[in-house]
């Protein structure tokens, strides 16, 4: 049932079909006029990809020097210490690939952008985090249960010491570019790699104890508490992951600043409701549904609407905001406060019909 025109909401238009080409859609327009939805400055992401590149050669470099490593002393466990750097190199080209896909324009096919991409990448860091806290734990285990002397490192463990401080200093850089730019996949490379630092520090931490005590069993027992901190830092990035996936709210202090922003520019007998967020990645998407007496003119709803999406991306950094005026008089109004509709009376007779 078609809805009375001052009842229409914030919607476009709808034009008479003609034949002349479309226009392309505007960067970061979403698809809609800029004086409807808002157009936050969320300028070009394609740079983070650089960080990517870093984590790349960072991974490339710590493989060479454990290589090496193994061809100067045969050590097996060298060996694999480097195949498992293979993993370091295969979540940092994910996330050169989702970056390089969440800093794409919004398209027709994809009118809220590609910033959710980056969740995919998170996604799988943190279930190579896990992987590599469960081979450090069974490692611990298989030791414990059967104790032996600690190999002569020399040269593996200087070399292991090394490659971790370059792995430090690379997720330093990453997770203060994570914070900075609201990037969950370089925050999750950061943690990623932490895991070779935390586990190289398990190796010395481990050497010193036995060295210190003569008690063969510290050493995987220190592994055991590395390895339920790794897992612990690899189920945080995947529920997170996992919460982005699923289009949860955003954060409780950032609802509370939307609400407080529109509360206070609300004028007497103006209500809201349907207000509904949720974050993509970096991006940020805010609706809600602004009830006006019926006798307001179409300028004036339109006014407090742009004044109440101002104050809204005013505490809310790169939030696209939806509004949808209403008349507050109307039943109808408050049918829809729900994410599906409530259908009124007269909407079932129509259907009924």
């Amino acid at each position: 049932m078609q809805r009375p025109p001052g009842l229409q909401g914030r919607s476009r238009p709808i034009q008479p079909h003609t034949t002349r080409e479309r226009e392309p859609v505007r960067r970061y327009d979403c698809g809609v006029p800029a004086a409807h939805g808002v157009t936050p400055d969320f300028g070009d992401r394609a740079f983070l990809r650089r960080y990517a590149w870093l984590s790349i050669a960072a991974a490339l470099v710590t493989m060479g020097l454990k290589g090496v490593a193994y061809f100067l002393t045969g050590s097996v466990g060298l060996l694999s210490d480097a195949i498992e750097s293979l993993v370091n190199l295969v979540g940092a080209l994910m996330a050169l690939w989702m970056l390089t896909v969440a800093a794409r324009e919004p398209d027709e096919e994809h009118a809220y952008g590609h910033t959710k991409a980056e969740y995919f990448s998170s996604g799988v860091e943190g279930s190579l985090i896990l992987v590599a806290a469960i081979s450090i734990g069974t490692a611990a285990v298989g030791r414990l249960l059967a104790p032996r002397p600690l190999e002569q490192l020399g040269v593996g463990l200087a070399v292991s010491v090394t490659a971790s401080l370059v792995n430090l200093v690379v997720a330093r850089v990453l997770l203060r570019a994570g914070r900075r730019f609201d990037s969950v996949t370089l925050g999750a490379s950061a943690h990623h790699l932490l895991t070779d630092v935390w586990t190289s520090a398990s190796v010395v931490a481990g050497v010193g104890l036995v060295a210190l005590t003569g008690w063969q069993p510290l050493d995987p027992v220190v592994a055991l508490v590395v390895a339920a901190n790794i897992i612990w830092t690899g189920g945080r990035i995947l529920r997170q992951s996992v919460l982005g996936l699923l289009d949860t709210a955003l954060p409780i202090a950032e609802r509370d600043a939307v609400r407080s922003a529109v509360e206070r520019h609300l004028p007497e007998h103006v209500q809201y409701h349907a207000l509904r967020t949720r974050q993509s990645g970096a991006r940020r998407f805010v609706s809600l549904h602004v009830l006006v007496p019926g006798a307001w003119t179409v300028h004036h709803g339109h006014e407090l609407l742009e004044r109440l999406e101002r104050e809204i991306r005013r505490v809310v950094p790169n939030v696209t905001v939806f509004t949808h005026l209403e008349a507050i008089e109307d039943p109808s109004s408050w049918d829809d406060q729900a994410l599906d509709r409530t259908a009124t009376a007269g909407e079932e007779s129509v259907e009924k019909g």
